[in-house]
């Protein structure tokens, strides 16, 4: 899968990093903390798909420190009600790749793509990179260049500050 996606970030004609991981921390958390990356700069790839049939399914990337809005936004792009997250095992059989690797670089063609509009802000962004021992960095505007991607306003929300006392 790594060279798949190797190829297909070349496809692309755009400068690109790739930062090995240690697959204990592939997790986005961990990643960042190890690694020094800023939550902000990390992007997510979330399988949805539809809960009847004709099952549909769609990839999106959002940052890490922003909440996909999966009842609504998702919903009215897919035209679907009823909606869940892929489990893990649907995501390898959709995409051959595990949570925590899965790069919105090399998905079946058959997989629209949906990239939050907050993605494209900071000057680079950290998406997986199809395994989980590998990480892409770029600059988010290359991100259009994708086969199947369409930035979209509001496609997640910024998650809610949790404040233990």
């Amino acid at each position: 899968m790594e060279d798949r996606v190797r190829a297909a970030a070349e496809g692309l004609g755009v400068p690109y990093e790739v930062m090995p991981c240690d697959p204990a921390l592939a997790d986005t958390a961990a990643f960042c903390e190890h690694y020094g990356i800023p939550p902000s700069h990390s992007a997510n790839t979330i399988i949805v798909s539809s809960k009847k049939e004709p099952r549909q399914s769609v990839a999106c990337l959002v940052l890490s420190t922003t909440k996909l809005d999966v009842n609504h936004t998702v919903s009215d792009l897919m035209q679907v009600r009823l909606l869940s997250f892929a489990s893990a095992e649907e995501t390898i059989a959709l995409t051959g790749m595990m949570v925590g690797g899965v790069t919105v670089l090399a998905l079946p063609d058959s997989i629209p793509l949906y990239i939050d509009a907050a993605v494209m802000k900071p000057d680079y962004v950290i998406i997986g990179g199809g395994s989980r021992s590998m990480k892409i960095r770029m600059a988010p505007e290359h991100l259009r260049r994708i086969p199947n991607a369409k930035v979209i306003e509001g496609l997640a929300v910024l998650r809610e500050l949790k404040i233990e006392n």
